[in-house]
């Protein structure tokens, strides 16, 4: 049996070559076309495709996979923390360097069974990186909302009442146009009109143009703002006010990427008929979970995500039970806010996630309350399993035939 182990890190790898036992070749290998080539040469020398183990190191292992990939090699992504357990098993020593690690990760692959990675189609990829896109934009916006928050109760406190709807375009353009009251009063209900309608990246009517120029000044009238229209704050104010609008429409914009790819998948039509879930909460869960006919089981998507059971005994001691936190924390995080999402929908359409959850909190000990949400997230996800296995949209009846059940979890 041939193994290539990799320790990977930024730029480089150190590879070796095992055949059973003996190391047959070791080296650094830059992940460029040369060094990428000088292992590929090593490989065809052998008499026999090897197999290829390395640890999943976010965007320093993926020139590796793309690697594997491109030349058709069967490849063991491991995640680091499954990897970091099954070398100190094998020794008691805790030194680590990169030639130990690619040595030891050749030596035990024979004996741990460790399952190839399933390459998925570009389409899942590439849905992923989208949805990892979206949600690092998400998380900027937020930081822009609270940067511009402190700006504002030093300029013009009183303009957060207009994002009591939630944020938009034309209110951001007032904070960037008008962010001090003194340049509110300076101005007339015309001109501020006017320049809302030409300076706003969105549509906007004239008669909703005037009324919030109109509310501007009742507001700018009783304002008592702690900076000067000249000061620094002014000028971060308008930066954040710009910097949110061009976030908001980035989002927009990935967001009617993510559906339209999400769109050409089978899962897609599947998922949305979930009451609660969507066509952007598909495409993002489509995104983080992929394919999930890969999965043979749904304990095996569970571990995946990172939700299946953790349990600790030890003589007459019993820990409570805990999810294990080892899958992906993105895909926890889409399932969370799901359940979330379909328990304040609830009354749009009977669903047994639902159901579920209430039963949980009802019981003789009521289980509390994120302890209920991840039961739920366990129940759809075995849920979602059932519909795309067997090509079958989400269907209430919990008497549906054997096969076909898919409320029936």
């Amino acid at each position: 049996m041939f193994v290539v182990a990799l320790d990977v890190s930024m730029k480089k790898s150190y590879a070796v070559i095992y055949k059973n036992d003996t190391c047959l070749w070791e080296g650094n290998i830059a992940h460029t076309k040369t060094g990428f080539g000088i292992l590929l040469n090593e490989i065809r020398n052998l008499p026999q495709v090897p197999d290829m183990v390395f640890e999943a190191t976010g965007v320093y292992s993926r020139p590796v996979e793309a690697f594997c990939q491109k030349n058709g090699l069967s490849y063991t992504l491991l995640n680091p923390l499954q990897a970091k357990k099954q070398l100190e098993e094998d020794t008691l020593r805790s030194w680590k360097t990169d030639k130990q690690d690619a040595h030891k990760l050749a030596q035990t692959h024979a004996g741990k069974r460790r399952t190839p990675k399933v390459v998925q189609e570009d389409v899942y990829q590439n849905l992923r990186d989208l949805s990892r896109f979206y949600q690092e934009v998400e998380e900027e916006i937020k930081r822009t909302r609270m940067h511009l928050h402190n700006c504002l109760q030093l300029t013009f406190p009183e303009l957060e009442q207009f994002f009591s709807n939630g944020i938009n375009l034309y209110v951001l353009t007032l904070i960037s146009l008008f962010p001090h009251p003194n340049l509110v009063l300076r101005s007339t209900p015309t001109k501020i009109k006017n320049l809302l309608i030409k300076s706003t990246r969105k549509n906007i009517s004239e008669n909703r143009a005037r009324k919030k120029a109109e509310e501007l000044i009742v507001l700018a009238q009783d304002a008592y703002p702690t900076a000067d229209e000249n000061s620094v704050h002014c000028q971060k104010t308008i930066y954040y006010a710009e910097r949110l609008q061009d976030l908001l429409l980035q989002k927009e914009a990935i967001q009617i990427q993510m559906i339209g790819i999400a769109r050409e998948l089978p899962e897609h039509d599947l998922y949305i008929t979930i009451p609660g879930v969507g066509e952007l909460t598909s495409a993002l869960l489509i995104g983080e979970l992929g394919d999930v006919r890969r999965f043979e089981t749904s304990n095996q998507l569970n571990a995946f995500v990172g939700i299946d059971i953790r349990r600790y005994q030890s003589g007459n001691y019993t820990g409570k039970d805990h999810i294990n936190k080892r899958g992906n924390p993105k895909g926890r995080k889409i399932l969370f806010f799901t359940v979330r999402n379909m328990i304040r929908q609830q009354k749009a359409a009977p669903n047994h996630i639902v159901d579920y959850y209430y039963k949980l909190k009802k019981q003789p000990v009521p289980k509390k309350d994120k302890v209920a949400v991840v039961a739920c997230m366990n129940k759809l996800l075995k849920c979602m399993h059932s519909m795309v296995r067997n090509d079958t949209k989400y269907n209430y009846a919990y008497t549906a035939s054997e096969g076909q059940s898919i409320a029936l979890i």
